[in-house]
């Protein structure tokens, strides 16, 4: 099975990829925090809020076909839910529907709260990726564990990244291993055999479970994340962090 990792670009050499991760933490949820707190009818501090994203990850060298590829994916998931304020808002109609005996109306409001919607979660999207990409995997969580993030939570993220591609790998060779003695069966039958599938899917994960953390703590592992070079901020950190806040502070008091 082929992995696209979140940090498949984190080895390239850029300015953003020299930041200390947790500048890069800090700098990146104050961005998604003061986006979701701007207003919705504030469409200029989103386009900057954009141009100063955009300009981050051009910074970084990440491939933007990369980016703005896997920030669309998030797009039909908030769409699903956001699709219908617009005709549920009450407020000044902007176009009316008819589809048979169902009248439909779309108001301006409801346009509006969709835009807010749907350009909050892209930009998010972007700034988190813009973090993942920059970053190497276990450096990042070495950053949250830093900034007080609760060890347990940084271990459990740290297995499920490691683990999932390699129960990824497992169904799938059950799954050609079905396929290659399945010669057809009606849909009782396939049921009864993708419930065998799971069920042989949790024994072999719960085995696995076992067998690393015995080989974990047989090496000495205490729960804390060991990384080859330890974390420390620069004036390079400090000059991004200071320069990033303040514009993203002028751009969501004074606009």
């Amino acid at each position: 099975m082929k992995h696209d990792f979140l940090d498949k670009y984190a080895e390239l050499d850029s300015i953003i990829h020299r930041l200390d991760p947790r500048i890069k933490i800090v700098s990146f949820f104050s961005f998604i925090f003061l986006v979701i707190s701007t207003q919705p009818t504030k469409f200029l501090n989103f386009l900057l809020y954009f141009l100063l994203i955009f300009g981050v990850i051009l910074a970084s060298k990440v491939p933007l076909r990369f980016v703005f590829k896997r920030s669309l994916i998030i797009i039909p998931f908030v769409l699903l839910i956001a699709i219908f304020i617009p005709f549920l808002k009450e407020g000044e109609i902007a176009g009316s529907y008819n589809f048979a005996s169902l009248h439909l109306t779309v108001t301006y409001d409801g346009l509006i709260i969709l835009f807010n919607v749907l350009s909050k979660s892209w930009l998010s999207v972007l700034s988190m990726l813009a973090l993942a990409s920059t970053t190497k995997f276990p450096e990042l969580l070495k950053g949250f564990e830093k900034l007080g993030l609760p060890r347990v939570m940084v271990m459990v993220i740290s297995f499920m990244y490691r683990y999932v591609f390699v129960l990824g790998d497992e169904l799938m060779r059950m799954k050609c291993a079905r396929d290659a003695r399945s010669f057809g069966g009606n849909r009782k039958w396939h049921i009864k055999t993708i419930g065998n599938i799971i069920g042989m899917l949790f024994i072999r994960t719960y085995e696995r479970g076992e067998r690393v953390y015995i080989a974990m703590v047989s090496r000495g592992f205490n729960g804390e994340i060991k990384i080859l070079d330890d974390l420390h901020v620069k004036k390079l950190d400090l000059c991004f962090m200071a320069f990033f806040l303040t514009i993203l502070t002028i751009i969501w008091t004074v606009l």
